[in-house]
């Protein structure tokens, strides 16, 4: 990597909050960035400037979002009133003041219009380094329809699923409810096919469940996707590099949950869910799914960083392909960080390492899209 001990400290635009469910999330995740650049020799390295999204979309500059990443909750409408009455924030829609002086960004920025190519493909125009994948794999990984085809073209193994358009439900439902009965029968699990964080995501087990999920989904998303349950234990792998350094995968991690399944509030909330890093699986398993989590992320486009979420049936001996998340969490509860410094990497040289590979696509990308 490039030695940059002797020029100013690289400006670092840091990024959260967004139009998006996973509003609060986010914010939690972009105080564990924060605090890796801000550590250590990043400290020398980085001037870091946090900016913040509005849930209506608006941006913010430094003064309101260092307030939100302290207080860790979403900005107040006091706090966004009085930060535009003063104009010391900038909140329009647009950039704020010292935005566009950034040098690279690091976006922090979960679910729809942060993580699905949106953001990307602004930055990607403006034509300045960003973290994470580019806009095709940004878009592929967050919807779960599109995943899932390109998984599939990829030969990768993957629990039975159905497409669901939610026109289908529209008039009366029960072609759509027979369908998804004679492919993939209960219990199934319903999800909106571009929100993450388990949000929207609901298990039936029998029909009247079944179309209560649907349309639980549809409210959320035109896009649904249903999957066969099966009773297996979940594993996850982190990927970073790809573009010009090659696919790194971490050691396995397995959730452990107090739950019938790892829905939103067992994901968030302290005492619910536990990790185990390293998983407890033979190494065979590993090492094919740590194969596997490379070629998941080939398969979509995705680089920089990633995290690959599995099934495995222990007693079959069987993995499957859960899904891919191309913006994973950096909360305190997050796999992707405890991943990697099981691995060795600690989270101040993680950072550095996704803003250097961002920086060497850049150079190589006339474009200014991370080169597939």
């Amino acid at each position: 990597m490039p030695d940059d001990s002797h020029r100013d400290p690289i400006r670092v635009g840091l990024i959260f909050g967004g139009a998006s469910g996973e509003h609060a999330v986010s914010i939690r995740s972009a105080t564990t960035v924060a605090r890796g650049l801000r550590s250590g020799p990043n400290a020398r390295r980085y001037a870091v400037r946090c900016f913040y999204i509005d849930p209506q979309g608006r941006w913010w500059g430094p003064e309101l979002a260092d307030t939100v990443l302290k207080q860790g909750i979403p900005a107040s409408e006091q706090q966004l009133a009085g930060a535009g009455a003063t104009g010391a924030a900038g909140g329009f829609r647009g950039f704020p003041p010292g935005a566009l002086e950034m040098e690279v960004w690091f976006p922090v920025l979960h679910g729809p219009n942060g993580e699905d190519g949106t953001i990307q493909g602004l930055f990607t125009l403006m034509q300045v380094p960003f973290v994470g994948s580019g806009v095709l794999g940004s878009a592929v990984g967050m919807d779960k329809q599109a995943m899932k085809a390109a998984f599939a073209a990829a030969g990768l193994p993957q629990v039975p699923y159905a497409c669901v358009n939610a026109d289908e439900l529209n008039g009366d439902p029960t072609v759509l409810l027979d369908r998804l009965e004679r492919q993939l029968g209960y219990p199934c699990f319903i999800k909106p096919a571009n929100l993450g964080s388990s949000v929207g995501i609901s298990k039936a087990t029998d029909r009247a469940g079944l179309l209560a999920g649907l349309r639980e989904a549809a409210a959320l998303d035109r896009r649904i996707v249903v999957e066969r349950g099966v009773t297996a234990r979940e594993l996850e792998c982190a990927i970073k590099g790809g573009g010009v350094e090659p696919l790194e995968a971490s050691v396995l991690g397995e959730i452990c949950f107090d739950a019938d399944w790892y829905d939103y509030a067992t994901k968030y909330s302290e005492g619910r869910s536990h990790t185990v890093i390293p998983a407890a699986v033979p190494e065979p398993i590993s090492e094919r799914a740590r194969a596997m989590a490379i070629q998941a992320s080939a398969a979509v486009n995705a680089q920089g960083l990633a995290r690959v979420d599995f099934f495995y049936d222990e007693a079959a001996a069987e993995l499957w392909l859960n899904e891919i998340n191309t913006l994973p969490g950096f909360t305190s509860q997050s796999m992707y960080p405890m991943l990697w410094e099981a691995s060795g990497v600690a989270l101040e040289t993680l950072v550095h390492e996704l803003i250097e590979a961002a920086r060497q696509w850049h150079r190589r990308s006339p474009q200014g899209e991370p080169p597939a």
